[in-house]
Order: C-alpha cells, then structure tokens, then sequence
C-alpha cells in the first residue's frame, strides 16, 4: 500500500458516492512528475544550469549542427511565449551559453546558437539526468517500460495537439 492508496481509501470513506479511482494513476503520475522534476533540478544544478536554461539549451543542442533555432522555434520546442523566450535568451546569451545571430532567411529574423560552452553544460546535465531515469526505470522490465511509454503518449496526445 502506498501513499495513493492511503488517499483512495480515505475518498472512499469521506465521499463513497464519487468514483474516485482516476486519483489511482493520475495522482501517481503527479507525485513522480514532482521527486522527478526535483531529481532535474539537482542534475541540471551539477551543470549549474536551471531548468528553463537546460529547456532551451536542450532544444538547440538535439536539433543537431549547427546547433540553432528561430525565437519561434524555441518557443513552440519548450511550450514557453515569445516574451519569455525574450527574456531567456537574453538570460542566456549574457553567460555565453549561446548567441543571436543574424537569419539569412529572414532578414528581420535573428537564429539562437549554442556555444561551446551551452553544449559542454547540456552535455554534463543530459547524462546526470538519464543516468538517475535510468535508476528511476529499473524496477520495471524493458517491455513494461515500453508499454509504459505507449500508454503515457495515448494520454499526452491530446493536450499535445493543442
């Protein structure tokens, strides 16, 4: 029996008239979003990176060479707003983790790169993190996690298209 459990029981006694048994996945879903977005965080902080600049930083590196993308495609790739992505450009671009240059597509547009640095620091925090989702993923065999996987994406999808 785990915390969930604990929560069910008690919805079914202060309220039995609701079903309350979405709480059984979803609530498990919520409480391991949060130790893993905790877990994030320490292993952005070994990179000394917060977690909105691993965001970014993660989405110029996975796009491949040369390591850039419009404002617009940041945005759209860390579901942030282009005043926020303003801003941590901005952020960014003053602790040299990347730099604006201009777009030759767009002679009004400006294209973000990562440096060298921005790559060495997505790099150390992309490996602390998957070595601990790793540990995280270990009680579960290799099919599990597949149809895990599967499962989470049919219940993201909708918010997803949105």
């Amino acid at each position: 029996m785990d915390e969930v459990d604990q929560i069910l029981a008690s919805w079914a006694t202060e309220l039995p008239e609701l079903d309350a048994s979405p709480l059984a996945s979803l609530s498990r879903i919520s409480r391991l979003a949060r130790h893993l977005d905790r877990a994030r965080s320490e292993a952005f902080a070994a990179a000394e990176l917060e977690p909105w600049e691993f965001d970014v930083l993660a989405a110029l590196r996975r796009h491949g060479a040369p390591y850039e993308l419009s404002p617009g495609e940041l945005i759209h790739e860390t579901l942030s707003t282009s005043g926020t992505m303003t801003n941590r450009v901005n952020r960014l671009a003053e602790r040299g983790l990347v730099v604006r240059k201009p777009n030759a597509a767009d002679r009004r547009g400006v294209l973000v790169r990562l440096t060298a640095e921005g790559r060495n620091r997505v790099q150390v925090a992309m490996t602390a993190l998957l070595s601990f989702e790793r540990e995280v993923l270990e009680p579960i065999t290799p099919e599990q996690r597949e149809e895990l996987a599967g499962l989470l994406r049919t219940l993201l999808a909708p918010f997803e298209r949105s």
